[in-house]
């Protein structure tokens, strides 16, 4: 897991002790087990646990927390409270509106009517006050880059690019159009609408040596990170959501989307126009055809087509039997 400090992206707009978190939730709260009294530093996710921090956890995921400190659970479910292990725990009633209401409490993010960044105007283009750009890269006209952001060396960053909660090593192409970092979709299907989106506080990672193309979307993390692995191809208009993880020398063709969650292993590729859900894991040296949609997960070394995409084999002889039939 790559680290990253989230208030060099965000602003604190309060603070907040473990035990004041209680009358925050007061509304939303069914039961509670507080054993300390923390000042909350960070949010953790079961695989980036962090000291004195909050943990969200909605279902029963396995997770190492006894080399930790001071993490309080939050958690909808009765399963989890009930175990005996967790020392601070609160039970809700509502899982997203318990994450809403703490987060929009800490944090000022760029869906806050508060947030706020200094900019300067450098070469056609506005760098905050707060960005870190490397002397050898390049940043063309009418870019915004926004705080935090931080751009390795011998990058070039083309026209009307907007980078904001991300970091890019060396060596990256980012084409005219694109938008990294962007506000992952994140909301409640029972409650829609601007007033109860889901913050997304994490970041974008993009790694040495990657080419993004024009009008591309990189949704940063709901709490962790997207990350784009080294030596990796992204066409134009491809659009990449929140917490996926695409290993190192991909190439993915044009208007390919990817929803939440996926994770993409090494040396895979993707043709133009294919659709992959979240959630689900894309093995080593997968090749998936134009075209396809990918639902479940793929095994290494696989090449699949179709929708729902099977290996390509089956697919060929599904087509030829539609053809016999008439079809």
């Amino acid at each position: 897991m790559l680290k990253f400090n989230r208030s060099e992206f965000l602003f604190i707009r309060n603070k907040i002790n473990s035990s004041e978190i209680e009358s925050l939730l007061n509304k939303i709260i069914i039961n509670k087990r507080i054993s300390k009294n923390f000042e909350v530093q960070d949010i953790s996710s079961t695989k980036n646990l962090k000291d004195n921090s909050i943990l969200f956890l909605e279902n029963n995921i396995k997770f190492d927390k006894k080399n930790f400190n001071n993490i309080i659970l939050i958690t909808n479910n009765i399963n989890i409270f009930e175990e005996t292990k967790y020392k601070d725990i609160i039970l809700i009633n509502n899982f997203n509106d318990a994450y809403n209401i703490i987060i929009n409490f800490i944090y000022s993010h760029e869906d806050s009517l508060d947030y706020f960044d200094e900019f300067d105007l450098i070469g056609n283009s506005f760098i905050s006050k707060n960005a870190s750009i490397h002397k050898s890269s390049k940043i063309f006209n009418n870019c915004v880059i926004g705080k935090g952001v931080k751009i390795g060396k011998n990058c070039v960053i083309k026209n009307n690019v907007v980078i904001k909660n991300t970091l890019i090593k060396d060596n990256v192409i980012i084409c005219d159009n694109s938008s990294i970092g962007t506000t992952g979709f994140g909301f409640d299907l029972k409650k829609r609408g601007t007033l109860f989106l889901n913050p997304q506080i994490g970041i974008v990672i993009i790694d040495n040596n990657v080419h993004i193309g024009s009008s591309c979307t990189i949704d940063r993390g709901k709490i962790d990170y997207t990350y784009i692995g080294k030596n990796s191809m992204i066409d134009n208009l491809v659009h990449i959501a929140h917490n996926v993880r695409i290993g190192d020398n991909a190439c993915i063709a044009a208007q390919t989307g990817i929803a939440g969650s996926a994770n993409i292993g090494n040396n895979v590729t993707v043709g133009g126009q294919v659709g992959i859900a979240g959630h689900i894991n894309i093995g080593q040296n997968v090749v998936i055809a134009a075209k396809s949609g990918v639902t479940k997960s793929i095994n290494d070394n696989s090449i699949v087509a179709g929708f729902p995409a099977v290996d390509i084999k089956e697919w060929k002889r599904k087509v030829i039997k539609e053809r016999k039939n008439g079809h």
